[in-house]
This record gives C-alpha cells, sequence and structure tokens, in this order.
C-alpha cells in the first residue's frame, strides 16, 4: 500500500502523494525518473519520481474537466492519469515509455494495474519510436550546438535542424496528419487527405542564405488539428531563437548533461526498434555516458559517436521487426480491462 512507502519519498517534501484529494489512494504507479533511472546519478543527485493515478468516476462522468496531470516541481515530480499515461505510451513519448523499463528495484510502488502495465509494455512499442526520441534527439542537439556555437554557427546548418525538428513535428501530431505521414497513404478518415514535403533550397531573403520550403495538398482537414499542427510549428521555429539566447547562460556542466542525454535517448531507441526492449537502466553503456557526463569526452567525439548513432537509429528503423504504429485495438482493449476491475463495471457498459 502506498501508506508503506518510506525512506526520503515518506518525508514531509513528498506528502502531497498521500495529501492531494485526486492523488489520494489513486496512484497506482511510481518509479523513479531522471539520472536516477537511468543510473548516470551523481551522489548528490535528487530523486524524481514518475508515475499514474487512476480517475475518480465523478472526474470521468462529470462535466468538470478532469486532472490529467500531476507535477511538483520542488521534487520533479510527474504524474499522470490513466488515459492520458495509456495515450503518451502508445504515442511512444521517450520521457513517459522510459517510466515502463525502469528496473525492479527502482519501482518505489505498484498495484495492479502498475504491475499490468509494465507486463504488457510490448505493446505500446513501435516504430513511431524512430520518430519522437529522433525528434527529442534533435532537440537537445540543437540546443548543444547552439550553446557551443552561438551565433557563428552557419545559419544552413540551423535550418537543418530546424527542418529535422519541423518534420517531426508533422509526424507525431495528431490524427489526420499522422496517419497520413507514417503510411505515405491517404487517411482512411473522412477522406482526409495532407501531402507535404520539405526541403532547403538558396534563399532569395537577404537574411537567409538558404531556408525551407514547403510544398504540399490538402483535403477535408478538420479546422482545429490545421490550427494546432501551425502553432506546434511556429513554436518550434521561434523557440529555436529563443534556446539559443538562453543556452548562453548554461554553464559547463549543464552542457555535459545535454550532451549525455543526447547520446542517452540513441540508445534507448536503438534498444526498442532492434531488440523491442526498454531500457531505461543504461548499465552497458554508464562508462562512456558518465564519461561525457563529468566533460572528459571532448565535444568533437560527442558529435562523431552523435552522428555514428544517429545512423545506427535510422538503420534499425529500417530493419525493425516493430509495427508502424502500435494496435491501438488491443491497446483500449487492456484500458477498458483495468478500468472495468478496478471500478467494477460491467462490461456491457464500455
Amino acid at each position: 500500500m502506498l501508506e508503506n512507502i518510506g525512506g526520503v519519498f515518506g518525508s514531509a517534501e513528498y506528502s502531497f502523494l498521500k495529501g492531494v484529494p485526486y492523488l489520494n489512494d489513486n496512484i497506482f504507479y511510481l518509479t523513479l525518473g531522471g539520472s536516477r533511472a537511468y543510473g548516470t546519478n551523481l551522489p548528490e543527485s535528487d530523486y524524481d519520481l514518475r508515475g499514474g493515478y487512476i480517475e475518480k468516476p465523478g472526474a470521468m462522468f462529470a462535466l468538470e474537466p478532469q486532472k490529467e496531470e500531476f507535477c511538483d516541481s520542488d521534487t520533479d515530480t510527474c504524474l499522470y492519469s490513466l488515459k492520458k499515461l495509456v495515450r503518451l505510451l502508445a504515442a511512444c513519448n521517450p520521457n513517459v515509455i522510459e517510466m515502463l523499463g525502469t528496473r525492479d528495484e527502482d519501482v518505489v510502488y505498484a498495484n495492479d494495474i502498475g504491475r499490468a502495465l509494465r507486463a504488457n509494455r510490448g505493446l505500446f512499442l513501435s516504430k513511431r519510436a524512430y520518430f519522437t526520441f529522433s525528434g527529442y534527439a534533435t532537440q537537445q542537439l540543437r540546443r548543444l550546438q547552439n550553446a557551443l556555437a552561438r551565433d557563428s554557427y552557419p545559419q544552413p546548418e540551423k535550418e537543418r535542424h530546424i527542418l529535422k525538428s519541423v518534420s517531426v513535428d508533422i509526424l507525431t501530431s495528431g490524427e489526420p496528419f499522422n496517419a497520413f505521414m507514417l503510411d505515405r497513404a491517404q487517411a482512411n478518415r473522412n477522406e482526409s487527405q495532407f501531402d507535404v514535403s520539405l526541403e532547403i533550397l538558396p534563399s532569395n531573403n537577404e537574411d537567409y542564405e538558404q531556408e525551407i520550403f514547403v510544398s504540399g495538398t490538402m483535403k477535408h482537414l478538420p479546422l482545429r488539428e490545421y490550427i494546432n499542427l501551425n502553432s506546434k510549428l511556429a513554436n518550434t521555429i521561434k523557440n529555436y531563437g529563443i534556446i539559443t539566447h538562453r543556452n548562453r547562460k548554461k554553464d559547463e556542466a549543464h552542457l555535459n548533461k545535454h550532451a549525455m542525454h543526447l547520446i542517452r535517448l540513441y540508445y534507448m531507441c536503438i534498444d526498442i526498434l532492434k531488440n523491442q526492449e526498454i531500457v531505461t537502466y543504461r548499465e552497458r553503456e554508464h562508462d562512456l555516458l558518465m564519461s561525457i557526463r563529468n566533460g572528459e569526452m571532448p565535444f568533437e567525439k560527442i558529435f562523431a559517436l552523435q552522428e555514428k548513432l544517429e545512423r545506427e537509429m535510422e538503420e534499425a528503423n529500417a530493419e525493425s521487426k516493430l509495427p508502424d504504429r502500435a494496435d491501438m485495438g488491443k491497446i483500449n482493449e487492456l484500458l477498458l480491462g483495468l478500468y472495468n476491475r478496478h471500478f467494477g463495471i460491467n462490461s456491457d457498459f464500455i
């Protein structure tokens, strides 16, 4: 039971685990997150928590919007409602899929629901991992290179990294966009079509040597989804400049930590694509990752390793036996079964 959690998690700092009304008695899974989950922690590293809680029936059926996420910045704790957690798992979200790959000894608490999700983690694995992990890795790489190169980094090279980021934005957006882009075929739902290509070409704009150009056709797209995608792309481009400015203030330790997580993301994704495994604790690469975190590896070698791992990840994706997307029918069946057993809801009702 959650009441039996002691040690650091039984302290007043973590009292919200038992004191927040919609969390109290509803948490089904807690596991270590961050560097302690990856095995890249220092002795003074904090204890981050990740997990999930099941929604109360009143919150699920009432008109009031339900809480889908709880975060405590002081302890770097993040918990998701069961439905949102499963949705993020099905999308192979890197920050969430890693929760199911932590070591048994790093699981702080798990009831029947938490154990069922861990036991069925293979259901959530698909080639979408390539797009989501490469998107996160590209963002980390961009932050790192911008911080190191400042404004002297060649503009065409910056444009190349923006292209990677916005491509991932499109590929990981909601239906019907991802249905079309992932299958490279017409989305069946409502005969929606979205065919877009991005390329970098010489620019007539005096501010850019090269820039990204968009070509495409679209038909029968929901306006809100179209607006959401455009907003997402605009934020990616806007944040590119913000990140450059902000990272000037980062010290070397933060940059080394960014570099370590960049490399870790590639190894995790390769394991998923090649071995169909979620390996959160990186024992095999521990010494390598710690040498990067401790500033013992020159950035030239880090970037060379990143390029090598990027090629390996592309090859692993091309050869992967995973499906293009997770089987949502089986995932929905699992989710409904968990709700059914927890609340005692008649299966005919759901």
